[in-house]
């Protein structure tokens, strides 16, 4: 009978190990577990700087893919509840913001706010905030570089050359000095792309309601001044409800005839029809561009196959420094935004 009583606690003791082997989490779960419960920020990308990766250490960071819809990132809210999204490709919109009651703050990698619905973040205390200026050198040298590829007609020439011709007894290219470059827009992309044409000898005259204490080599005009007195036209200025379009078929024509247009700011600044045409006519000699009214450009765009339009897809701030530059600001931008709402790590 002892034997029998001691094989029947040893079963006992033997079921008690069971059940406490089948609760008992291994480290890998309690990892993952104490991983969920930390705030989650959202990045409408694939992919972030790890100098900015290091500052939201404490936080539950998501990818949304290399070209998320806003369909996607509203999903994504809704699994994951951000606290705070950094915003580098798609749309955000008020569907979002409602599927992430805990948001606070929206931070753009890069300046440009345009993706994002800030009326609908105001209305739900949403902060909205952009790395400002820290791709200016990245985008500054895309649009001195564009505004060079049309002056000597480098694609062109490129093309012909491993086409087998040489066209060097019949070709000239326009040189720069002299001529007169206007920027629409005088921020940290402007005044740096105004710096690097003054020195080329251009005459820099430049439309923007809000700049202050300019370099001596920038004259301030208005835009009808703008428009007639140019040679190249470059566009650095946010997109707004009252700009959008702000190149088009009325302005194109006060424009001199032959003038070159850059843009690396933003494509609904441009009514790509009425450019296209002005094109074909010769009112505009040459463009080139580096945003587009709708991105990513598909098969068949009417800009394929223009010889005299330059494009680009929208990499002007694509730099490895001004990847890092953007994403450690947008991480820092977004911590501040948190550390004065009270969000705090787990």
């Amino acid at each position: 009978m002892a034997d029998l009583g001691a094989a029947q606690r040893r079963r006992a003791e033997g079921r008690r190990n069971a059940v406490n082997a089948a609760t008992l989490e291994s480290p890998q779960e309690v990892l993952a577990s104490a991983a969920q419960s930390q705030p989650a920020i959202l990045i409408t990308g694939a992919d972030l700087a790890d100098e900015a990766l290091a500052l939201l250490n404490g936080y539950r960071v998501i990818y949304a893919g290399k070209t998320p819809s806003e369909q996607d990132i509203v999903d994504l809210c809704r699994d994951h509840n951000p606290v705070a999204i950094i915003v580098r490709y798609g749309k955000v919109g008020a569907p979002a913001m409602d599927a992430a009651p805990a948001l606070r703050v929206i931070s753009k990698h890069g300046s440009g706010t345009d993706t994002i619905d800030k009326a609908a973040a105001q209305a739900r205390n949403i902060e909205v905030v952009a790395a400002i200026g820290a791709n200016a050198a990245a985008v500054a040298e895309q649009a001195l570089t564009l505004l060079l590829a049309c002056a000597k007609s480098v694609v062109e020439l490129n093309a012909r050359m491993h086409a087998g011709h040489w066209d060097k007894a019949t070709h000239k290219s326009l040189e720069l000095g002299g001529k007169t470059l206007g920027l629409i827009g005088l921020g940290a992309i402007g005044l740096r792309t105004a710096k690097m044409a003054a020195a080329l000898d251009m005459r820099i005259i430049g439309f923007d309601p809000y700049a202050k204490a300019l370099p001596d080599y920038i004259q301030s005009v208005d835009l009808d001044t703008l428009w007639r007195e140019s040679d190249v036209i470059s566009l650095h200025c946010p997109l707004t409800a009252d700009n959008r379009g702000l190149i088009n078929a009325q302005t194109l024509a006060q424009c001199k005839r032959g003038v070159i247009i850059v843009n690396t700011a933003r494509g609904g600044l441009i009514d790509e029809t009425a450019l296209l045409d002005a094109v074909r006519s010769g009112q505009v000699q040459m463009a080139a561009l580096d945003s587009f009214a709708v991105e990513p450009m598909v098969a068949g765009h009417p800009f394929q196959g223009e010889k005299n339009i330059i494009l680009s897809p929208h990499i002007g701030g694509v730099t490895s420094a001004a990847y890092v530059n953007m994403g450690v600001a947008a991480a820092q931008n977004l911590l501040a935004v948190l550390a004065r709402t009270n969000v705090s790590k787990q």
